[in-house]
């Protein structure tokens, strides 16, 4: 098994696919034997006491794995029941090969009726790479039968109905416990709707040459809790609060003013040297009463911000922001300073409003914001969140935080990032602007506005997981204050 840091499309496993197949002069017999036998162990790894299988093949290579994989549970004395759609017979030469190979152990095929027999885990072999269009028909029916029977799930490649290039789901998919991809790690797997679908992700590299490989292009990078330590700052011992930077927090309308507190209370948490919050006059008092390590001030009068921007190193402007005059006064002035800026919540609805290039600035819209600023729906954000990125970042020519589940970090001419965590239990107001603080206050230490991007969501939502547990439901975005304290700290530079 392979756990890969880089993240493909479809065309790029193909290719990989295609290249392997002329090392091994044999057609991709090999590469099946490989590929079901893979299942076959990550199966038994998973579900060693499963004696029942249930494997559901469809007509294409995807199938062909799947009867590999249920000839040897035959051979091991597994009681195994492939099941197809009436017209899902093997339709490839390597899959009615590998048919046979399964008859000639004493397998048989059964047609699917509407109904499925119980068994201890089902094996998904039906759509694989092979999805063109939502399932239809019967093979929606067998789908939403199998979701129903509530019986553990392998997919083998991905769940059948999920997209491998986008993570999307059109109609119905595969609801599976473990996933094994093959070959390469597909980046559909881990962003969007994928990720009520695909459980727990393993890749299978098979017998696939490093230098097979060498010449493929990943479309994304993926980040997980163990890159974290070299991702943030690193502090020498004699470093003081000025070189940790000082940010500029600009938000709290009447009524919000727990927004920008909360970004504030982050930006420290995150290592920022120095704290400002410009606000509305009567949050004043709370703020400081509620985090005395602030400087908050009324920020009515130009002038006054105007010197408060001259003091800071970064400037964040959005969360409980509004869009009145007031906020309309105060984006003007932020998105003019020559600071470096992150922008979130009403600062990138002011945006979408009046689009404009801001290179060099942070962007951290959710699914609904980036449609706003894109003139797209929010589904056909979510429907490929890859290429939304991808135009966020070319119409705005910024950096940009594209948030949601599996969140993506873009910027020109960067390839992006896929931050492999996160959980439900961050889908809660203000969650945000706790993120816009973490980002800001790491840009303050000095990281360039992509890396301060990139750290900070991943250090973000690896804070949110260690606030969640195993109880994500009511978590409060004031519960990952703690641990970014925590996970903030790599060791310090001797």
């Amino acid at each position: 098994m392979a756990a890969l840091s880089e993240l493909y499309k479809s065309a790029a496993v193909r290719t990989l696919e295609t290249q392997a197949i002329e090392r091994a002069g044999d057609g991709g017999w090999g590469l099946m034997q490989q590929a079901g036998q893979a299942a076959w162990a990550l199966l038994q790894q998973a579900w060693p006491q499963a004696r029942r299988l249930l494997v559901l093949v469809g007509s294409g290579n995807n199938g062909g794995d799947g009867y590999v994989l249920a000839r040897l549970a035959v051979q091991q004395g597994c009681a195994v029941t492939v099941m197809a759609l009436a017209a899902g017979g093997p339709r490839t030469e390597l899959a009615r090969r590998a048919c046979a190979d399964y008859f000639a152990a004493g397998g048989q095929l059964q047609v699917f009726s509407g109904q499925l027999p119980v068994a201890d885990v089902v094996v998904d072999a039906l759509l694989g790479l092979g999805l063109a269009r939502a399932p239809e028909a019967e093979m929606a029916q067998l789908i939403q039968t199998l979701n129903a029977s509530a019986m553990p799930v392998l997919a083998i490649d991905l769940p059948s109905g999920v997209s491998a290039d986008t993570g999307a789901v059109a109609g119905v998919a595969v609801v599976a416990e473990r996933t094994l991809a093959m070959l390469l790690p597909h980046v559909g797997l881990y962003t969007g709707a994928a990720l009520n679908h695909v459980g727990k992700v393993s890749v299978a590299s098979l017998d696939t040459a490093p230098a097979a490989s060498a010449g493929l292009q990943p479309c994304a990078h993926r980040a997980d809790a163990a890159d974290l330590p070299r991702l943030l700052p690193q502090r020498q011992r004699d470093w003081h609060k000025g070189r940790n930077g000082h940010v500029l927090l600009l938000g709290g309308d009447h009524g919000t003013g727990g927004a920008v507190l909360l970004a504030a209370q982050a930006a420290l948490r995150s290592g920022a040297g120095l704290v400002s919050v410009g606000t509305r006059r009567l949050h004043v008092p709370a703020l400081l009463a509620q985090c005395p390590e602030l400087m908050a001030f009324d920020v009515r009068q130009g002038p006054l911000l105007q010197a408060r921007l001259s003091a800071a190193t970064v400037v964040a402007l959005g969360p409980g922001l509004g869009q009145q005059p007031w906020a309309e006064a105060l984006y003007a002035q932020a998105t003019q300073a020559a600071l470096p800026l992150v922008l979130d919540a009403d600062g990138l609805n002011l945006l979408a409003a009046r689009p404009q290039p801001l290179p060099g600035a942070i962007l951290t819209p959710h699914p609904g914001e980036a449609a706003r600023l894109l003139g797209w729906s929010t589904a056909a954000v979510q429907a490929d969140r890859l290429a939304a990125l991808h135009a966020l970042v070319e119409r705005y020519q910024s950096v940009v935080v594209l948030k949601g589940a599996g969140s993506l970090v873009g910027a020109p001419q960067a390839l992006p990032w896929l931050i492999d965590a996160g959980n439900p239990g961050m889908a809660v107001g203000g969650m945000g602007d706790v993120l816009t603080g973490v980002i800001a206050g790491l840009l303050a230490q000095g990281l360039s506005p992509l890396q301060a991007a990139r750290a900070g969501a991943l250090l973000h939502a690896l804070a949110g997981d260690r606030a969640a547990g195993n109880q994500p439901c009511g978590m409060m975005p004031s519960d990952l204050l703690p641990h970014l304290r925590v996970l903030a700290n790599p060791e310090v530079v001797r």
